[in-house]
């Protein structure tokens, strides 16, 4: 290696060196750590002075427009920080085991079976149409189909007039058409078209929040799927009902637990469902629900503000009555889209440990709270670790929800 190329690999070895450093340095650090983006409610001021360990006072101020900070060291201006002002948003939270029925829009597959025709030959139309598991049966004969009722007198007026049933069909984001015959059943003396077919779907889960100005709310804070084909449930219409825990399955390592419960979809209606996204069910009830816990309510946190350490959650173990229990969060991931895995969380009460061993099924949407704020839900266990699971932002619920969180956008609504 000659002199030259020894004084570059040195020079290159110090520059690499000083940029791993560089941020290291408190005030280089410091001024990284200032955030371009903040948001503050309408009863906050947005003017503050940032304290460091290095005696660094950073100090915000707002610019006249009134959507700007800018941080000043020593009076002169270092960096610019825009900032939006959000609602002053107060939501009753959640905790109560809720019952929830589902009605598909159309009706769904999910298998395919052979019909017993004449002599021994068995034939499955829908299979032989190309019908897959986890289409959506649209319409039928261009009536639209909603039920499994519906679709039976189709079929069965189709196979006494021995004619085709057309369908259109949805899959994925796709719409197909197609036709097919139904078969005579002599065994159970009925037209059938070889599909396994599904209309609803009933299951337990947890009510994150309501907003008593909206009467909207929130619950589970994830997907609500098809047991068999896996994919998430496309709704025509949904109700959510009051449920009663009656037994709790603990979980273990690899085995997760659950809750056991009972409702009645007759009785003990609490609202509607008009949305099942990845972030969880949503619609408006019927009446108000109150939390005796925090009767007025509590502000929200946004994932910026969700700090690492102690928070609290509320669910019910045992009939209607609701429980606070501690956890930490172990770890936050804000991010600026909207993620359904914005949080881990760990649960730490012991009570809660030693009837459930950790976060089970039914527990989702169980809201978490911390420092006052409701900052998200429990969505999902870790099957190694039943201890542990993942939370999601309260501010992509509300989203999801349709409420809005800044002030702007109400008044361009209002305007």
């Amino acid at each position: 290696m000659n002199q030259k190329q020894k004084f570059r690999y040195i020079c290159g070895s110090v520059l690499l060196l000083f940029m791993l450093i560089l941020p290291l340095i408190a005030p280089v650090h410091n001024y990284l750590s200032i955030p371009t983006e903040v948001r503050v409610s309408t009863t906050e001021t947005p003017i503050s002075t940032e304290k460091y360990e290095d005696s660094t006072a950073l100090t915000a101020f707002s610019s006249t427009n009134d959507h700007q900070m800018f941080y000043e060291f020593a009076g002169v201006p270092l960096k610019k920080t825009d900032y939006k002002q959000v609602r002053d948003i107060r939501l009753v939270p959640g905790g109560q085991s809720v019952g929830v029925e589902l009605h598909t829009k159309g009706v769904l597959v999910v298998g395919h079976h052979l019909v017993s025709g004449e002599g021994a030959k068995k034939t499955s139309p829908g299979e032989e149409a190309d019908v897959l598991v986890g289409d959506i049966l649209l319409e039928g004969n261009g009536q639209e189909l909603n039920s499994m009722e519906e679709l039976s007198e189709i079929v069965k007026e189709s196979g006494e007039e021995e004619k085709a049933i057309s369908l259109k069909i949805k899959r994925g984001e796709e719409i197909v058409k197609t036709s097919l015959t139904p078969a005579y059943n002599a065994q159970e003396n009925e037209y059938q078209i070889g599909l396994y077919i599904r209309d609803s779907a009933a299951g337990i889960g947890t009510m994150t929040f309501y907003d008593p100005e909206t009467k909207k709310y929130g619950a589970l804070g994830h997907v609500i799927s098809d047991m068999d084909t896996k994919k998430p449930i496309e709704i025509h219409e949904g109700t959510i009902v009051k449920s009663q825990v009656t037994s709790i399955e603990k979980g273990s390592q690899g085995v997760p637990g659950e809750k056991k419960a009972k409702f009645s979809l007759r009785n003990d209606r609490l609202g509607n469902i008009t949305k099942n996204t990845p972030f969880g069910i949503f619609g408006e009830l019927d009446g108000h629900m109150r939390n005796a816990a925090y009767p007025k309510g509590l502000p929200i946190g946004f994932a910026e503000q969700v700090k690492e350490g102690p928070a609290q959650i509320m669910t019910v173990l045992n009939g209607e009555e609701m429980q606070t229990f501690d956890v930490e969060i172990v770890s936050n991931m804000p991010k600026k889209s909207a993620v359904t895995k914005g949080m881990i969380v760990k649960i730490t009460d012991p009570e809660l440990l030693d009837k459930t061993g950790g976060i089970v099924q039914g527990m989702s949407g169980s809201p978490i709270i911390q420092d006052g704020k409701i900052i998200g839900a429990v969505t999902h266990v870790f099957v190694n670790d039943p201890t542990s699971g993942y939370g999601v932002h309260i501010e992509w619920m509300l989203q999801e929800a349709g409420i809005d969180l800044y002030e702007d956008n109400v008044k361009d609504q209002a305007s």
